[in-house]
């Protein structure tokens, strides 16, 4: 018996066995399951992919997955095709309009298609445990309803400038790369509950002042990199509830503070920032620097002296929650950025 013999039979028994119709007021959607079937291939599919909402390929052996398929699955929501031996994606993943969840992790993808970012409707994409070494430049610019970004376990030297314009953004993990650095403007993610920078090891060995712009981020992770000093800025960080730093050669601030928790180690930054501590900062021109200055960050104004020269005080005329007002958020706007009139 040949081996698209077998598949087709396995198929036909697959999707025998687990479809699940689901019914709407005017139209019927299927899900079907062919998980652990220990396919090597996949076409004809004995299935009408105009009504299926959810396929589930994981836990296979394809390495390909045929342009008409995606082509046709027109309705698809929810597409898993993890653990399988996939080399590339297909372009035609474009087509899929209503896809919300694209799990593509534990395969062997070297980069994802740039039609990928047609799938505007998409809110997690799950490519761990792959051999990433670049995301799509332009990935930010069209999946303005991204929610959670999983790529750790890849060879990513960078993330995409883009990345910064996905303002609905509530989780990125890149853990477990090879990141030099993050984007610089990272004010944009004004929705980003979890930042997940470990594990990048000797490569990453500066934060972006940026990250202190992060007004709802609660949990962030930059453990085991080469980080020496942490941003003064992440003082401004007022719904952060946990901050995961060993495995760094931290100076600033000293191990000794670490230990006695979050809000020592932002007492120690404030006190850095007004020169209260024995080390002296040189970036006069950080953009932090210049936030302050201007009284953008929540609690910084350096309108007000202490009495002596270059002291700042808090006060709490401006919050950086201002930033986040739709008065602003037109500014950080790509078709703003981007259009011919700028």
């Amino acid at each position: 018996m040949s081996m698209d013999t077998r598949n087709k039979r396995r198929m036909q028994a697959g999707s025998r066995r687990r479809r699940v119709i689901e019914e709407d007021e005017n139209n019927k959607y299927e899900t079907v399951d062919l998980s652990g079937m220990c396919l090597y291939a996949i076409s004809n599919l004995p299935l009408n992919l105009a009504i299926i909402s959810k396929l589930d390929l994981s836990n296979n052996n394809l390495q390909s997955i045929p342009e008409s398929l995606t082509a046709r699955l027109l309705n698809v929501v929810v597409l898993d095709v993890r653990s399988n031996q996939l080399n590339s994606l297909p372009n035609s993943i474009g087509c899929l309009s209503k896809l919300k969840v694209l799990n593509v992790s534990g395969n062997l993808l070297q980069s994802l298609p740039r039609t990928i970012e047609n799938c505007r409707s998409l809110e997690e994409l799950n490519a761990n445990f792959n051999k990433l070494s670049q995301l799509p430049d332009t990935i930010g610019f069209e999946l303005e309803n991204l929610k959670y970004l999983y790529v750790n376990s890849n060879k990513l030297s960078f993330l995409p400038n883009s990345t910064s314009h996905l303002t609905n953004l509530r989780v990125l993990d890149v853990r477990l790369n090879c990141l030099r650095s993050l984007p610089e403007d990272l004010e944009n993610l004004i929705k980003l509950q979890v930042l997940n920078v470990s594990q990048n090891f000797h490569y990453l060995t500066t934060l972006p002042y940026s990250i202190g712009l992060l007004i709802s981020l609660v949990e962030l992770d930059v453990s085991y990199n080469r980080i020496t000093a942490l941003p003064e800025s992440i003082i401004c960080l007022k719904k952060l509830q946990k901050l995961s730093v060993e495995g760094n050669p931290l100076v600033s601030p000293p191990m000794d503070v670490i230990k006695q928790g979050l809000d020592v180690v932002k007492e120690y930054l404030c006190d850095k920032i007004n020169g209260r501590t024995h080390e002296n900062s040189s970036k006069k021109t950080s953009l932090f620097g210049k936030l302050a200055k201007w009284g953008s960050f929540n609690g910084v104004n350096a309108s007000h002296v202490d009495g002596r020269e270059g002291l700042v005080t808090l006060s709490p005329r401006r919050s950086v929650d201002g930033l986040a007002s739709p008065r602003y958020m037109g500014m950080f706007s790509p078709r703003r950025l981007f259009s011919p009139k700028s």
